[in-house]
Order: structure tokens, then sequence, then C-alpha cells
């Protein structure tokens, strides 16, 4: 996805945020139902990413089509997908798709931040996708099984589920829709593409921080503190001693950087006359 599709994902991914720290896999389970209809009615995606069609038009016929069938909150994000712009009829549904996996993924997250270990229910995710997909891809007769086009669903499920016993519900939740729903790709695929939306997820909860010598264990304390309190949760601080810097230090978060290194303000200086 690329171009005016990405950005109008990441604008979608930017809203949902603020359902996140109270999402249910309800709400992941109706966005994937949605999705369903989507992808079964080729009419009804041009219908979404029409260009000729404003966005309050498209916003409108999603409400149209599933208030009071699904909660406020999955018409809600779907109508703010149908108002953006998509390159492509398939787009939409690529965004919805991630929407719901991204509900999934905070639910495991907000187990983690219960429990105030951070990482726990994240790592219990990605190390459930990746169990399934290496008992899959070591097993001719499970791939045919689960590709079978004349298997019903709720066996492709129960077989799923036999193959990671114990498997967290959300784990459960990401496979199911990837055996009864792969969108023309191999169940392994996208699986995959769910573990490494966790493990982006994930990395919300490490701050990597690279300074020009050791900290002290006083200084790495007040880091640990100042950070902790800027984000908001209880982060995994990795530590990289990178003299290269030359002095200050450099933070990021996820996707987020923080650099006050002397390399830095040296670089910045140096465009500044260039320009």
């Amino acid at each position: 996805m690329a171009g005016v599709s990405s950005e109008s994902l990441a604008a979608a991914l930017a809203a949902l945020e603020a359902k996140l720290p109270s999402a249910s896999l309800q709400l992941a389970t109706e966005l994937f139902g949605i999705l369903g209809t989507v992808d079964s009615s080729a009419g009804l995606r041009r219908a979404l990413t029409d260009p000729s069609r404003n966005g309050d038009e498209k916003s409108a016929l999603v409400k149209q089509l599933f208030s009071g069938k699904v909660s406020a909150d999955a018409v809600e994000i779907t109508a703010g997908l149908a108002s953006s712009r998509w390159a492509s009829a398939r787009d939409v549904g690529d965004a919805l798709e991630t929407l719901a996996a991204s509900v999934v993924i905070a639910v495991a997250e907000n187990k983690s931040a219960v429990s105030a270990s951070g990482l726990t229910g994240l790592e219990a995710l990605e190390n459930d996708l990746f169990s399934f997909n290496q008992v899959v891809e070591s097993s001719h007769e499970v791939q045919r099984a689960l590709s079978e086009p004349q298997a019903s669903p709720a066996a492709k499920v129960s077989l799923a589920e036999k193959l990671v016993p114990g498997a967290s519900e959300e784990a459960k939740v990401l496979i199911g829709q990837a055996v009864t729903a792969p969108r023309g790709l191999k169940v392994t695929k996208l699986v995959g593409r769910f573990a490494e939306l966790a493990a982006k997820r994930q990395q919300r909860w490490i701050a990597t921080v690279s300074v020009t010598r050791p900290l002290t264990e006083a200084q790495t304390s007040r880091l640990q503190a100042g950070l902790n309190a800027l984000y908001g949760r209880e982060l995994k601080i990795n530590m990289n001693v990178d003299p290269a810097l030359i002095g200050g230090i450099r933070i990021q978060v996820g996707d987020e950087v923080v650099d006050a290194s002397v390399l830095t303000r040296l670089g910045e200086l140096h465009r500044q006359l260039a320009g």
C-alpha cells in the first residue's frame, strides 16, 4: 500500500489509537465481519473507493449498511475509512484488516499493562503466531487441509486451534481470521503479517537509548523515571554506547526519535549553512 492509500491508513491508525485502551475482541470480530461483507461485494468496494463521491456520501453509505448490526465504534471506524481516499478498491479492505488486527493486538497489550510487565501479553501473542506458522510450514498435509476449498470454516478453525494448544484468545482470533479469510494469501503469510504488526506494537514498550559513554546507576534511574512519566507506561531500556555521537543522547521509542546528540546538531548547522 502506497501513496494516498498509505496516508489514509496512517490517519485511520492514528484515530484508532484513542479507542485502543478500552478495545475488546468483540470490536475486532465486528470489523473482521464488516471486512467479509466488503470483500464479498465488488460493487460495495467500488462505492466505498469511488473518487467521484465525496467522503460524507461514502460515510453515510457505511452507516446505512451497518448501523444497528454492529457496535457504534465499528461503524465509526469503518465510516472513517470510507470517507478517506484510496488508490484501489483492494486497499480499503487491506486497511480494515489492519485496523481489526490492531484492535486484537491492543487487547493483548492491555493485558500486559495490567500486569505492569509491559511485554508479556504481546510476546505471548507473537509467540503463538510464530508457533502456528512453524507447525503449518512443517507439514504439507496441514497446508492442504487449511487450503481445502471444500472444508468448512469451522473445521479449519478447529484444526488450527489444535495446532497451537494453549494459545491466547487474541491469537485464536487472528489465526481463525487467517484460516477462514486469507484474502488470496497463504495462511502463513497472513499470520506473519499479523505477527509483524504485533512486533511493531511491542516496540512502543522499548526505549533504545544511545549515549557516548555508560550512564551511572543514578543517571539510568532518572532516565527511566523520566521516560516512564513521559510515555505513561513502564518502558524497557536498551542502552547502547556509541562514541560516534560525540555527546548528548539519542532515544528511540517505536517510530519516535528524540535526538539531542552533538553529531545531530552539527549536521543541522551544516544544513543551515549550506542553505
